[in-house]
């Protein structure tokens, strides 16, 4: 759990006690927190099964036969994936395969895979990693058993998996070898904007050992379930694209491993402008679109996420924004972009799955807006019952207008 918000809290961690409203807590006591309203009470209380879940299945139960948009769920492992499917998710329409990589045990290969200055040390270190994807993968595929599972290849640059250059300096002025070759190998990968970086496709394409070692560890475990009796339904997608001929060098490297496992459905993100005014001639090559409106919106606007927080809520304050464009979708701007990228497509590609996988894909108004031309959207495993309510209410306005 994660408390993000407690102002009135006063903490001294030295003392082992906090004060709030007079009242002091030390260290060790118990309390119980309602997550629903934040209320915190010093002791234990009574716990009851909430009732108000039951009720919004019930809820759910009445809106559902009115849904045609399809909800998946946003997971990186096999306990958001079971959480996902208990919520109703119907497949997983992002796995980022990138959080596998920061486990402990990974990590240190990532790094001899950026530190590798030979081939040998470089297959070396895929194959590890490959050995760690390959559980991941099957892990998350059991969990979604008969269900799609959309997996998204590598898409940060590859400085985000090394440590600070300050922390990296200090290290190898110690004496520190290792951190001093680090260091030498981070200053080189260091960019001024990485989100419009070496990274997704760009790395993709340039180190084709990463996209190989993932695709493969992906079919192979798909393959593995089957034998074991499972139905596993993988899906592949490649991030950061800005260009048909990205895609056609990733469909021929997929292919190269398709033919010795067998195909899965292979597609790519919209996520930059230039992918969606290009949709007609990437629509052809891949059998689905996933729209990152994580990254689509910051690029459309000009913006950084991370550095919004300085200007955007004094924007909607003083009304130049109507609302939050990074919480909920501006459909003037970004859904223009979708709803130009979804007609193109499937008018080049008539078979086109097309879904939606940023934040806003739990978000109530966003998944109204996109109800009646996505396929599905994906959330977060928590975000998936809104998502589920949000599109059966679509469903049922539309009824409404049709006059059914």
């Amino acid at each position: 759990a994660a408390v993000v918000g407690a102002e009135a809290l006063r903490v001294v961690p030295e003392e082992g006690r906090a004060w709030v409203d007079g009242l002091e807590i030390r260290e060790g006591e118990l309390l119980t927190l309602d997550g629903s309203t934040g209320e915190v009470y010093l002791g234990a209380v009574p716990l009851a099964e909430a009732a108000e879940e039951e009720l919004l299945h019930k809820l759910l139960s009445w809106a559902e036969p009115h849904r045609s948009l399809g909800v998946r769920a946003n997971a990186d492992t096999p306990l958001d994936a079971e959480r996902a499917r208990a919520f109703g998710a119907e497949g997983i329409g992002l796995c980022r395969t990138e959080h596998m990589f920061f486990q402990e045990e990974r990590l240190p290969w990532v790094r001899r895979l950026i530190l590798a200055r030979t081939p040998e040390e470089e297959a070396e270190a895929l194959e590890r990693l490959f050995v760690f994807q390959k559980e991941d993968f099957k892990g998350i595929l059991r969990a979604m058993d008969g269900l799609p599972v959309t997996v998204r290849l590598l898409d940060p640059p590859l400085h985000e998996f090394l440590p600070s250059l300050e922390e990296l300096k200090a290290q190898a002025e110690a004496g520190d070898e290792e951190a001093k070759a680090l260091w030498e190998r981070a200053k080189a990968l260091a960019e001024q904007n990485p989100m419009l970086g070496f990274r997704g496709i760009r790395l993709l394409l340039l180190r084709p050992g990463i996209f190989r070692m993932q695709l493969r560890a992906l079919l192979e475990a798909a393959k593995e379930l089957r034998e074991e009796g499972f139905d596993p339904r993988p899906e592949v997608m490649v991030p950061l694209v800005a260009d048909p001929k990205e895609v056609e060098r990733a469909k021929a490297l997929a292919e190269e491993l398709f033919r010795e496992y067998g195909p899965i459905p292979f597609g790519t993100m919209v996520e930059t402008p230039r992918a969606a005014l290009l949709a007609s001639e990437i629509a052809p090559l891949v059998d689905f679109f996933s729209f990152g409106t994580n990254d689509l919106t910051q690029m459309a606007f000009g913006l950084s996420r991370d550095d919004a927080g300085k200007f955007l809520p004094q924007y909607v304050e003083e009304g130049l924004f109507p609302f939050d464009p990074t919480e909920r979708l501006d459909e003037k701007g970004v859904g223009r972009l979708l709803r130009l990228a979804v007609q193109e497509g499937k008018r080049a590609n008539p078979r086109l799955k097309v879904g939606l996988c940023g934040e806003h894909g739990g978000e109530a108004r966003s998944v109204a807006f996109v109800a009646d031309l996505l396929d599905y959207t994906s959330a977060s495993p928590f975000r998936v019952l809104t998502a589920r309510l949000a599109a059966a209410q679509a469903g049922l306005r539309a009824s409404r207008y049709a006059g059914t």
